[in-house]
């Protein structure tokens, strides 16, 4: 009997040529480009290559990539994920230009959609308590093992404690948590290490779940098999205790990173210390933050102000 393919969210793989490989080979070598980061500059050339499989990347015209834009935006992908995948193909044109093996840069020639005003989703300080408290509500129902909701706890903890990346939180060894000096050393984008403030119901949580799973060494966070907690491993518990939280279960790992930024702003903290404790390079990234705040400050004088 035949099996039944399974459906997949990965995009049909589309075999590159010795160009293209060896602009994904030197973002690994010589640009220490994440993993992440690889893979989704791989799926932008491939997506291309789907779109346009003939003709070699050196004859590329600006109009070829407006054509591929066209029906991206007409597949209403998302505005982000278009210009995502043009940076990637940016970025490979310019290693082609830095090779010698275009004269110029065709794609500064397309203009590109611009971005979608859409202001980072966060948790409330209210929900944020009911996350902390599901592992420990599914572990007193018989839901969970001690040391996994220790576990979870930690995780959650530590997300909204310090606003760091997914990649970066499963990317933690045991000696990246200081306990003494409260701190965690991550690596982020573009392997840039920073030292991010560890708050002290995270460090507890940290040291109880260590305690639960008999975690010495190594990665800090592992799954039953003892390996390193995958990305999508965390995901996926993270929806397990949204549900029993009674939460919305859109709200992603990064939906902790961006309730920490917000909630720091709203409580006085100025905008060069939450760049650096995100770990963002631009100034610019980190200010779409403000405007949350506007926002809540916005409605909120409107329901309060007798002549608002």
């Amino acid at each position: 009997m035949k099996r039944r393919k399974e459906k997949t969210d990965e995009p049909e793989r589309v075999p590159l040529d010795r160009l293209a490989e060896e602009f994904l080979r030197y973002l690994e070598a010589e640009k220490n480009a994440s993993p992440l980061t690889v893979k989704t500059y791989r799926i932008a050339l491939e997506a291309f290559r789907k779109f346009h499989p003939d003709g070699s990347w050196t004859a590329m015209r600006a109009d070829d990539f407006r054509a591929w834009m066209l029906e991206m935006m007409k597949a209403e992908m998302a505005r982000a994920s278009v210009r995502l995948r043009f940076a990637a193909m940016r970025s490979f044109y310019a290693f082609l230009q830095m090779r010698g093996k275009v004269l110029k840069n065709v794609l500064h020639e397309v203009l590109l959609p611009k971005r979608e005003k859409t202001l980072p989703r966060f948790l409330t300080n209210s929900q944020v308590e009911s996350l902390v408290e599901a592992p420990l509500k599914a572990e007193k129902n018989k839901q969970a093992p001690t040391w996994m909701a220790a576990r979870d706890t930690a995780i959650i903890e530590l997300f909204y404690s310090t606003g760091m990346r997914l990649a970066e939180l499963v990317g933690l060894d045991v000696p990246d948590v200081d306990p003494i000096g409260e701190s965690a050393r991550v690596t982020g984008k573009g392997a840039r290490e920073r030292i991010c403030p560890v708050g002290g119901p995270a460090l507890e949580a940290i040291s109880r779940y260590r305690q639960a799973a008999r975690v010495h060494a190594g990665p800090l966070f592992i799954n039953k098999s003892r390996r390193r907690l995958s990305t999508r491993s965390v995901n996926f518990l993270l929806k397990l205790r949204l549900a029993q939280a009674g939460l919305p279960a859109d709200l992603s790992p990064h939906k902790l990173r961006h309730s920490f930024a917000t909630h720091l702003l709203d409580a006085g903290a100025d905008l060069r210390s939450v760049q650096t404790l995100l770990g963002h390079a631009s100034l610019s990234t980190t200010q779409i933050y403000t405007h949350v705040t506007i926002e809540r400050l916005k409605a909120a004088y409107l329901a309060a102000h007798p002549r608002a």
